[in-house]
Protein backbone atom coordinates (compact mmCIF):
# COMPACT_ATOMS: atom_id res chain seq x y z
CA UNK A 1 0.00 0.00 0.00
CA UNK A 2 1.22 3.53 -1.07
CA UNK A 3 1.37 6.61 0.61
CA UNK A 4 -1.40 8.56 -0.77
CA UNK A 5 -1.14 11.80 -1.95
CA UNK A 6 -5.34 12.91 -0.96
CA UNK A 7 -3.55 13.47 2.64
CA UNK A 8 -2.91 16.71 0.97
CA UNK A 9 -6.20 17.89 0.02
CA UNK A 10 -6.80 19.83 2.84
CA UNK A 11 -3.73 22.36 1.87
CA UNK A 12 -5.65 22.73 -1.63
CA UNK A 13 -7.77 25.30 0.46
CA UNK A 14 -5.83 25.90 3.92
CA UNK A 15 -2.31 26.35 2.46
CA UNK A 16 -0.40 26.60 6.44
CA UNK A 17 1.87 23.72 5.96
CA UNK A 18 4.60 22.47 3.36
CA UNK A 19 3.79 19.61 1.23
CA UNK A 20 7.01 20.06 -0.83
CA UNK A 21 10.55 20.29 0.33
CA UNK A 22 13.84 20.48 -1.32
CA UNK A 23 16.69 19.54 0.61
CA UNK A 24 19.90 20.31 -0.78
CA UNK A 25 21.86 17.46 1.23
CA UNK A 26 25.57 18.83 -0.03
CA UNK A 27 27.40 21.10 -2.17
CA UNK A 28 29.72 18.47 -3.13
CA UNK A 29 29.86 17.97 -6.88
CA UNK A 30 31.78 15.59 -8.98
CA UNK A 31 30.89 17.47 -12.18
CA UNK A 32 31.08 21.04 -13.51
CA UNK A 33 27.94 21.64 -15.14
CA UNK A 34 28.39 25.05 -17.54
CA UNK A 35 24.69 25.85 -16.29
CA UNK A 36 24.90 25.02 -12.27
CA UNK A 37 23.53 27.74 -10.60
CA UNK A 38 24.51 26.54 -6.90
CA UNK A 39 28.01 26.31 -7.13
CA UNK A 40 31.48 27.37 -7.84
CA UNK A 41 35.06 26.62 -8.39
CA UNK A 42 35.81 27.04 -4.74
CA UNK A 43 32.94 25.75 -3.63
CA UNK A 44 32.60 22.73 -5.88
CA UNK A 45 34.38 20.13 -3.33
CA UNK A 46 33.60 21.99 0.22
CA UNK A 47 31.95 19.45 2.90
CA UNK A 48 32.22 21.77 6.13
CA UNK A 49 28.98 23.15 7.74
CA UNK A 50 26.65 20.35 6.40
CA UNK A 51 24.06 19.07 8.85
CA UNK A 52 25.37 15.69 10.34
CA UNK A 53 22.70 12.85 10.09
CA UNK A 54 21.55 13.75 13.64
CA UNK A 55 20.28 17.50 12.77
CA UNK A 56 18.60 15.93 10.02
CA UNK A 57 16.86 13.63 12.14
CA UNK A 58 15.89 16.55 14.67
CA UNK A 59 14.62 18.70 11.41
CA UNK A 60 12.81 16.02 9.65
CA UNK A 61 10.95 15.22 13.00
CA UNK A 62 9.72 18.62 12.54
CA UNK A 63 8.08 18.52 9.24
CA UNK A 64 4.60 17.35 8.23
CA UNK A 65 3.81 14.70 5.98
CA UNK A 66 5.29 15.68 2.66
CA UNK A 67 3.23 15.21 -0.55
CA UNK A 68 6.98 15.67 -2.72
CA UNK A 69 10.54 15.17 -1.19
CA UNK A 70 13.38 16.22 -3.84
CA UNK A 71 16.74 15.68 -2.79
CA UNK A 72 19.53 17.89 -4.19
CA UNK A 73 22.77 19.23 -4.69
CA UNK A 74 25.64 18.74 -5.82
CA UNK A 75 25.81 15.15 -6.10
CA UNK A 76 23.26 13.24 -3.93
CA UNK A 77 24.82 10.17 -3.93
CA UNK A 78 27.81 11.93 -2.32
CA UNK A 79 26.87 11.73 0.71
CA UNK A 80 27.83 8.51 2.36
CA UNK A 81 24.71 8.40 4.12
CA UNK A 82 22.33 9.59 1.88
CA UNK A 83 20.53 5.92 2.79
CA UNK A 84 20.02 6.96 5.97
CA UNK A 85 18.97 10.37 5.19
CA UNK A 86 16.14 9.08 3.19
CA UNK A 87 15.31 6.61 6.36
CA UNK A 88 14.93 9.47 8.62
CA UNK A 89 12.52 11.53 5.63
CA UNK A 90 10.49 8.58 5.02
CA UNK A 91 9.78 7.50 8.85
CA UNK A 92 8.90 11.13 9.83
CA UNK A 93 7.68 12.43 6.67
CA UNK A 94 6.18 9.63 4.61
CA UNK A 95 6.50 11.35 1.74
CA UNK A 96 4.05 10.54 -1.99
CA UNK A 97 7.14 10.40 -3.74
CA UNK A 98 11.08 10.63 -3.44
CA UNK A 99 13.47 11.87 -5.64
CA UNK A 100 16.67 11.87 -6.30
CA UNK A 101 18.68 13.33 -9.22
CA UNK A 102 22.10 12.05 -10.20
CA UNK A 103 24.88 12.97 -12.98
CA UNK A 104 25.53 9.19 -12.87
CA UNK A 105 29.10 9.44 -12.43
CA UNK A 106 28.88 6.79 -9.79
CA UNK A 107 27.17 3.98 -11.46
CA UNK A 108 27.60 0.91 -8.90
CA UNK A 109 27.41 3.24 -5.50
CA UNK A 110 24.19 4.77 -7.09
CA UNK A 111 22.48 1.39 -7.98
CA UNK A 112 23.24 0.03 -4.83
CA UNK A 113 22.19 2.92 -2.48
CA UNK A 114 18.94 3.10 -4.51
CA UNK A 115 18.23 -0.53 -3.72
CA UNK A 116 18.66 0.07 -0.03
CA UNK A 117 16.41 2.93 -0.22
CA UNK A 118 13.91 0.84 -2.40
CA UNK A 119 14.13 -1.97 0.24
CA UNK A 120 13.11 0.70 3.55
CA UNK A 121 10.77 3.46 1.40
CA UNK A 122 8.08 0.31 0.19
CA UNK A 123 5.16 2.67 0.72
CA UNK A 124 6.91 6.24 -1.16
CA UNK A 125 7.55 6.10 -4.66
CA UNK A 126 11.06 6.54 -4.92
CA UNK A 127 12.10 8.41 -8.48
CA UNK A 128 15.85 8.46 -9.45
CA UNK A 129 16.37 11.22 -12.17
CA UNK A 130 19.82 10.37 -14.81
CA UNK A 131 20.99 14.02 -16.21
CA UNK A 132 21.08 13.50 -19.97
CA UNK A 133 21.83 16.91 -21.60
CA UNK A 134 23.28 15.97 -25.09
CA UNK A 135 24.48 13.02 -26.85
CA UNK A 136 28.53 11.34 -26.39
CA UNK A 137 30.77 14.09 -26.51
CA UNK A 138 28.04 16.82 -25.89
CA UNK A 139 26.92 14.99 -22.56
CA UNK A 140 30.52 15.33 -21.43
CA UNK A 141 31.33 18.73 -22.69
CA UNK A 142 28.25 20.30 -20.97
CA UNK A 143 28.83 18.72 -17.97
CA UNK A 144 32.45 19.32 -17.80
CA UNK A 145 33.56 15.58 -17.54
CA UNK A 146 35.04 13.37 -19.86
CA UNK A 147 33.22 10.37 -20.17
CA UNK A 148 30.46 11.42 -18.36
CA UNK A 149 27.93 10.59 -21.07
CA UNK A 150 29.26 5.85 -20.95
CA UNK A 151 29.05 6.39 -17.11
CA UNK A 152 25.26 7.65 -17.21
CA UNK A 153 24.67 4.77 -19.46
CA UNK A 154 26.10 2.20 -17.42
CA UNK A 155 24.55 3.62 -14.37
CA UNK A 156 20.99 3.13 -16.18
CA UNK A 157 21.82 -0.64 -16.70
CA UNK A 158 22.35 -0.99 -13.25
CA UNK A 159 19.31 0.83 -12.33
CA UNK A 160 16.91 -1.09 -14.75
CA UNK A 161 16.33 -4.24 -13.19
CA UNK A 162 15.34 -2.78 -10.15
CA UNK A 163 12.12 -2.04 -11.97
CA UNK A 164 11.00 -5.71 -11.96
CA UNK A 165 12.07 -6.32 -7.99
CA UNK A 166 10.52 -2.89 -6.50
CA UNK A 167 7.23 -1.67 -8.20
CA UNK A 168 7.61 1.87 -5.96
CA UNK A 169 10.69 2.32 -8.74
CA UNK A 170 10.75 4.79 -11.35
CA UNK A 171 13.68 5.68 -13.58
CA UNK A 172 13.28 8.56 -15.75
CA UNK A 173 16.27 11.09 -17.44
CA UNK A 174 15.98 14.99 -17.10
CA UNK A 175 16.90 17.63 -19.87
CA UNK A 176 17.99 21.07 -19.05
CA UNK A 177 17.00 23.14 -22.48
CA UNK A 178 19.91 25.44 -22.71
CA UNK A 179 21.87 27.46 -25.66
CA UNK A 180 24.48 24.94 -25.54
CA UNK A 181 21.73 22.04 -26.30
CA UNK A 182 18.83 23.37 -27.77
CA UNK A 183 20.33 22.91 -31.79
CA UNK A 184 20.15 18.90 -31.03
CA UNK A 185 17.28 18.97 -28.36
CA UNK A 186 15.33 16.32 -31.34
CA UNK A 187 18.35 14.32 -31.23
CA UNK A 188 18.64 13.99 -27.47
CA UNK A 189 14.67 12.89 -27.43
CA UNK A 190 15.23 10.27 -29.81
CA UNK A 191 17.53 8.62 -28.44
CA UNK A 192 15.97 8.69 -25.01
CA UNK A 193 12.49 7.08 -26.66
CA UNK A 194 14.73 3.52 -27.44
CA UNK A 195 15.49 3.25 -23.47
CA UNK A 196 13.43 0.87 -22.68
CA UNK A 197 13.40 0.79 -18.65
CA UNK A 198 13.16 5.22 -19.02
CA UNK A 199 10.01 5.58 -18.08
CA UNK A 200 9.27 9.23 -18.32
CA UNK A 201 11.54 12.16 -20.03
CA UNK A 202 11.24 15.70 -18.29
CA UNK A 203 12.21 18.76 -19.42
CA UNK A 204 13.86 21.27 -17.33
CA UNK A 205 14.48 25.17 -18.74
CA UNK A 206 17.46 26.65 -17.96
CA UNK A 207 17.13 29.02 -15.01
CA UNK A 208 19.59 30.89 -12.49
CA UNK A 209 22.28 32.80 -11.93
CA UNK A 210 23.97 31.62 -14.46
CA UNK A 211 25.42 33.16 -17.84
CA UNK A 212 23.78 35.25 -20.28
CA UNK A 213 25.06 32.99 -23.15
CA UNK A 214 24.02 30.04 -21.80
CA UNK A 215 20.43 31.31 -21.06
CA UNK A 216 20.07 32.63 -24.87
CA UNK A 217 17.60 29.84 -25.50
CA UNK A 218 15.34 30.00 -28.95
CA UNK A 219 11.43 30.17 -26.44
CA UNK A 220 10.07 29.25 -30.29
CA UNK A 221 12.20 25.96 -30.22
CA UNK A 222 11.20 25.50 -26.38
CA UNK A 223 7.77 26.22 -27.73
CA UNK A 224 7.51 23.03 -31.02
CA UNK A 225 9.43 20.84 -28.23
CA UNK A 226 6.93 21.15 -25.85
CA UNK A 227 3.74 20.74 -28.52
CA UNK A 228 5.82 17.66 -30.03
CA UNK A 229 5.60 16.22 -26.66
CA UNK A 230 2.15 16.84 -25.65
CA UNK A 231 0.97 15.35 -28.82
CA UNK A 232 3.42 12.18 -28.18
CA UNK A 233 1.21 11.90 -24.46
CA UNK A 234 -2.12 11.67 -26.30
CA UNK A 235 -1.08 9.59 -28.92
CA UNK A 236 -0.03 6.93 -26.16
CA UNK A 237 3.67 7.20 -27.74
CA UNK A 238 5.54 8.71 -24.95
CA UNK A 239 5.91 7.12 -21.70
CA UNK A 240 4.76 7.85 -17.97
CA UNK A 241 5.24 6.72 -14.70
CA UNK A 242 3.76 4.15 -13.63
CA UNK A 243 2.48 4.84 -9.91
CA UNK A 244 -1.02 5.35 -9.38
CA UNK A 245 -2.36 8.73 -10.57
CA UNK A 246 0.65 8.90 -13.09
CA UNK A 247 -1.72 10.14 -15.94
CA UNK A 248 -3.08 13.29 -13.69
CA UNK A 249 0.72 14.04 -13.68
CA UNK A 250 1.04 13.97 -17.46
CA UNK A 251 -2.13 16.30 -17.47
CA UNK A 252 -0.32 18.47 -15.43
CA UNK A 253 3.15 18.61 -17.33
CA UNK A 254 1.35 19.79 -20.45
CA UNK A 255 -0.17 22.89 -18.54
CA UNK A 256 3.21 22.95 -16.26
CA UNK A 257 4.94 23.63 -20.11
CA UNK A 258 2.72 25.84 -21.71
CA UNK A 259 3.03 28.38 -18.58
CA UNK A 260 6.26 27.89 -18.35
CA UNK A 261 6.67 29.33 -21.56
CA UNK A 262 4.41 31.70 -21.55
CA UNK A 263 6.43 33.00 -17.93
CA UNK A 264 9.53 32.97 -20.01
CA UNK A 265 8.13 34.83 -23.04
CA UNK A 266 5.62 37.27 -21.54
CA UNK A 267 8.29 37.73 -17.88
CA UNK A 268 5.39 38.25 -15.59
CA UNK A 269 3.68 35.76 -13.22
CA UNK A 270 0.59 34.53 -14.29
CA UNK A 271 -0.83 31.99 -11.22
CA UNK A 272 -0.09 32.63 -7.40
CA UNK A 273 3.19 31.22 -6.31
CA UNK A 274 3.50 29.34 -2.77
CA UNK A 275 7.04 29.39 -2.29
CA UNK A 276 7.57 29.80 1.38
CA UNK A 277 3.69 28.50 1.73
CA UNK A 278 3.67 25.10 0.42
CA UNK A 279 7.12 24.81 -1.20
CA UNK A 280 10.93 25.25 0.96
CA UNK A 281 14.19 24.66 -0.05
CA UNK A 282 16.35 23.97 3.00
CA UNK A 283 20.33 23.96 2.64
CA UNK A 284 23.39 21.80 3.48
CA UNK A 285 24.05 24.04 6.06
CA UNK A 286 20.40 24.13 7.35
CA UNK A 287 19.66 27.66 5.44
CA UNK A 288 15.89 27.42 4.82
CA UNK A 289 14.39 29.41 1.85
CA UNK A 290 11.20 29.76 0.58
CA UNK A 291 12.67 29.23 -2.99
CA UNK A 292 16.52 28.25 -4.55
CA UNK A 293 16.50 31.10 -6.42
CA UNK A 294 15.64 33.89 -3.81
CA UNK A 295 18.30 35.48 -1.84
CA UNK A 296 16.15 36.20 0.88
CA UNK A 297 16.66 33.68 3.50
CA UNK A 298 13.58 32.62 6.25
CA UNK A 299 16.17 31.89 8.65
CA UNK A 300 18.39 28.63 9.58
CA UNK A 301 17.21 25.63 11.33
CA UNK A 302 20.06 25.47 13.81
CA UNK A 303 19.10 29.07 15.16
CA UNK A 304 15.81 27.81 16.05
CA UNK A 305 16.94 24.27 17.42
CA UNK A 306 16.00 22.60 14.04
CA UNK A 307 12.08 22.80 14.41
CA UNK A 308 10.82 24.00 11.28
CA UNK A 309 7.49 25.24 12.59
CA UNK A 310 9.28 27.60 14.89
CA UNK A 311 11.25 29.15 12.11
CA UNK A 312 8.05 29.26 9.91
CA UNK A 313 6.32 31.21 12.13
CA UNK A 314 8.85 33.78 13.14
CA UNK A 315 9.15 37.66 11.65
CA UNK A 316 11.48 37.00 9.16
CA UNK A 317 9.47 33.93 7.83
CA UNK A 318 6.23 35.72 7.33
CA UNK A 319 7.99 39.15 5.95
CA UNK A 320 9.66 36.90 3.18
CA UNK A 321 6.13 35.25 2.52
CA UNK A 322 4.46 38.91 2.18
CA UNK A 323 7.40 39.71 -0.26
CA UNK A 324 6.91 36.69 -2.25
CA UNK A 325 3.08 37.56 -2.56
CA UNK A 326 3.40 41.20 -3.17
CA UNK A 327 6.38 41.21 -5.62
CA UNK A 328 6.42 40.17 -9.24
CA UNK A 329 8.86 37.74 -9.19
CA UNK A 330 8.36 35.36 -12.21
CA UNK A 331 10.51 32.11 -12.51
CA UNK A 332 9.94 28.71 -14.56
CA UNK A 333 11.30 26.66 -11.89
CA UNK A 334 9.24 23.45 -12.42
CA UNK A 335 9.11 21.65 -9.51
CA UNK A 336 7.32 24.65 -7.98
CA UNK A 337 4.68 24.73 -10.86
CA UNK A 338 4.08 21.06 -10.01
CA UNK A 339 2.44 22.60 -6.36
CA UNK A 340 1.58 26.03 -7.91
CA UNK A 341 -0.91 24.18 -10.42
CA UNK A 342 -2.38 21.04 -8.41
CA UNK A 343 -3.10 22.86 -5.42
CA UNK A 344 -4.82 26.05 -7.46
CA UNK A 345 -8.57 24.87 -7.53
CA UNK A 346 -8.88 27.87 -10.26
CA UNK A 347 -6.75 25.50 -12.83
CA UNK A 348 -8.40 22.00 -12.45
CA UNK A 349 -11.16 22.44 -15.13
CA UNK A 350 -7.63 22.75 -17.73
CA UNK A 351 -6.24 20.10 -15.74
CA UNK A 352 -9.47 17.97 -16.39
CA UNK A 353 -9.45 19.05 -19.86
CA UNK A 354 -5.97 17.53 -20.28
CA UNK A 355 -6.24 14.67 -18.27
CA UNK A 356 -9.53 13.56 -20.37
CA UNK A 357 -7.79 14.11 -23.51
CA UNK A 358 -5.34 11.33 -22.35
CA UNK A 359 -7.93 8.88 -21.71
CA UNK A 360 -9.12 9.21 -25.26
Amino acid sequence: MRYSPLRHVRQVFIKDKPVQLTFFVTRRCNSACRFCFYLNEEKRGVQEDELSLGEIERFASSMPELLWLAFSGGEVFLREDIVEIAKVFYRHTKPVIMLLPTNGLLPQRIAEKTEEILKHCRKSTVTVKLSLDGIAEDHDTIRGVRGNFEKVLETYERLSPLLDKYPNFELGINTVFCSANQDKIEEIFEYVSRMESIKTHTLSLIRGDVSEKMKRVDMERYRELIERMEQELRSGKAKVYRFPGARLKAAQDILQRRLIYRTAKEKRRLIPCYAGKLNLVVTESGDVYPCELLEKKMGNLREYDYDINKLLASQDARRVVAEIKSNACCCTHECYFITNILFNPRLYPSLLKEYLSLLM
